[in-house]
């Protein structure tokens, strides 16, 4: 666990935390990362606002001046919009980000350490990293399953990032012993598509989930996925066409480790004219507001 010295939690948050108020954290490397510079801060604000309208307390996490930071005002996000330099965090980045006090914007994983170092149940981001493609020749495996492995935390998604190996990484979090639920869907989602994914256990009562993760944090230490279709979406076969071409780019430009994510997803964005990104716009404000109905519901339930 990471010392709470490390922090600063915004006042509100603190009041939130003290008082049981229904909170969501929300990452940051989707507003520096995810869209054209601008647009993520725009998104990181309606997912928010979203929150507040659920009646919830949004947790906004990033690294600023040597600090985790946890409740970020709207200059803050700009500024992780603006500065092309701000490092990708996961949670192996945090100490060493604090110690050269560089700004970080923090991954899934990262802020997933964030939550269950001060007590954040609820998460809300796009899609969660997982068993990269072509695992057999190049292992690869993103730390956010590591994370949710260790956090009795609650992560609202558009399930697994599409670009990945989707049924490994569903067979990854069964070992893991980690929960995964269809939000009103028997499929799990594969980020900008609806269908497509291999079938999991549908959840229609939120209040139902609130039991479950409690009973599950009495009997286990791992975190619950809840995953939600987008809408609009993007068929799976076309989203597949596009994915192949980026990777088969990748590959003829020699883009590898860490860059491939991100050249992969411009490719793409720029192939579909833009329409992925307004698919993931609109679907991590979705699960922004859903997040903030799964917090209101889990504090008021008990086991």
């Amino acid at each position: 666990m990471i010392s709470t010295a490390a922090f600063t939690i915004a006042a509100e948050v603190s009041t939130a935390l003290a008082t049981d108020t229904p909170a969501v954290a929300l990452e940051t490397t989707l507003v520096s990362h995810g869209f054209p510079r601008g647009r993520g801060a725009l998104v990181a604000i309606e997912a928010e606002q979203a929150v507040r309208n659920g009646g919830a307390m949004p947790a906004t996490v990033g690294v600023l001046d040597s600090r985790i930071c946890v409740g970020l005002d709207r200059d803050e996000l700009q500024a992780f919009a603006q500065q092309p330099d701000t490092r990708k965090i996961g949670a192996r980045d945090l100490a060493s980000c604090l110690v050269a006090g560089v700004p970080g914007a923090t991954t899934v994983g990262g802020t997933l350490a964030a939550c269950r170092a001060i007590g954040l149940r609820v998460f809300a981001t796009g899609g969660i990293g997982g068993v990269h493609r072509g695992y057999a020749e190049r292992p690869d495996i993103s730390s956010d399953l590591g994370e949710l492995a260790r956090s009795q935390t609650i992560v609202v998604c558009s399930g697994v990032k599409s670009l990945l190996d989707v049924d490994a990484t569903t067979e990854a979090l069964e070992t893991l012993g980690i929960p995964l639920f269809g939000w009103q869907t028997d499929r799990l989602p594969l980020f900008y598509s609806s269908e497509g994914g291999p079938e999991i256990e549908r959840i229609d009562s939120l209040s139902d989930l609130a039991r479950i993760a409690r009973t599950h944090w009495e009997l286990a230490g791992q975190g619950i996925l809840l995953t939600r279709a987008p809408d609009p979406d993007i068929p799976a076969p076309e989203m597949e066409g596009l994915f192949d071409a980026a990777l088969a780019a990748a590959i003829r430009e020699g883009v590898v480790g860490s860059a491939v994510t991100p050249f992969v997803l411009a490719h793409v964005h720029d192939a579909s004219d833009g329409r992925t990104l307004d698919v993931n716009h609109r679907l991590i404000v979705d699960n922004a507001a859903l997040a903030a109905d799964v917090a209101v519901a889990l504090q008021a339930t008990s086991i």
